[in-house]
C-alpha cells in the first residue's frame, strides 16, 4: 500500500486522550496522533493551549486507508465520543481548547461532514441544537510524547478520567442501547 492510499481526518473532541482508544484498534486505521489544531501560536505546548491564548483545540489526527475504514464510519465513531450540543467544551473540561469541532481536509470531508451532522440534528437523538463546528483543516502540532497513547500508557488513570469526567456516562445514556 502505498502512502497516497491514506487520507488524514482531523476530529477534536475535548481531551485528546478520551478520543484516542475509540479510533485505535479498527482495521484500517494507520494511526491516531493526539496534538493541537485551529489556533495561531507555532509549536504550542500543552501549558499554552490549556491557557486558552493560542486559539488551538485539542485534537487527534488519524491517518486512514479509506477504502478499509470510510470517512463517514469515521464521522459516526467521532460523533459517538462527545457531547455535540455543548458550545463550551466537553464533560467538565471547559474552554475553547475542548470545543468539538470536524477539521476537513478536503472538499468531500467537509460535505460528508455536513451530511453527517444534519442528520445527526434530524435524528431527534438530542433535545438542544448540534454546535459542533466544520472547518478547515490547519497546521496540526503533534502533542507531548506522555500525551501520545494515553489510555496505553495509563490505564487506570485514563479509565477514572473518562468515568470522571462525565463522558463515559454520556456515552452509555445517548448511543449504547440498554
Amino acid at each position: 500500500m502505498t502512502e497516497s492510499t491514506f487520507q488524514k481526518a482531523t476530529f477534536a473532541g475535548g481531551c485528546f486522550w478520551c478520543m484516542v482508544k475509540p479510533f485505535d484498534s479498527y482495521q484500517g486505521i494507520e494511526s491516531v496522533v493526539s496534538g493541537y489544531t485551529g489556533g495561531h501560536t507555532e509549536n504550542p505546548t500543552y501549558e499554552e493551549v490549556c491557557s486558552e491564548s493560542t486559539g488551538h483545540f485539542e485534537a487527534v489526527q488519524i491517518t486512514f486507508n479509506p477504502e478499509e475504514f470510510s470517512y463517514e464510519r469515521l464521522l459516526e465513531v467521532f460523533w459517538q465520543q462527545i457531547d455535540p450540543t455543548d458550545a463550551g467544551g466537553q464533560f467538565f473540561d471547559r474552554g475553547h481548547s475542548y470545543k468539538t469541532a470536524i477539521f476537513v481536509h478536503s472538499e468531500d470531508q467537509k460535505q460528508a461532514a455536513l451530511d453527517s451532522r444534519q442528520q445527526l440534528e434530524a435524528s431527534g437523538r438530542f433535545s438542544k441544537p448540534i454546535v459542533t463546528d466544520i472547518l478547515p483543516a490547519s497546521t496540526f502540532y503533534s502533542a507531548e510524547e506522555y500525551h501520545q497513547q494515553y489510555y496505553q500508557k495509563n490505564p487506570l488513570r485514563y479509565k477514572m478520567y473518562r468515568k470522571g469526567s462525565g463522558r463515559e456516562a454520556f456515552i452509555q445514556s445517548h448511543w449504547e442501547e440498554s
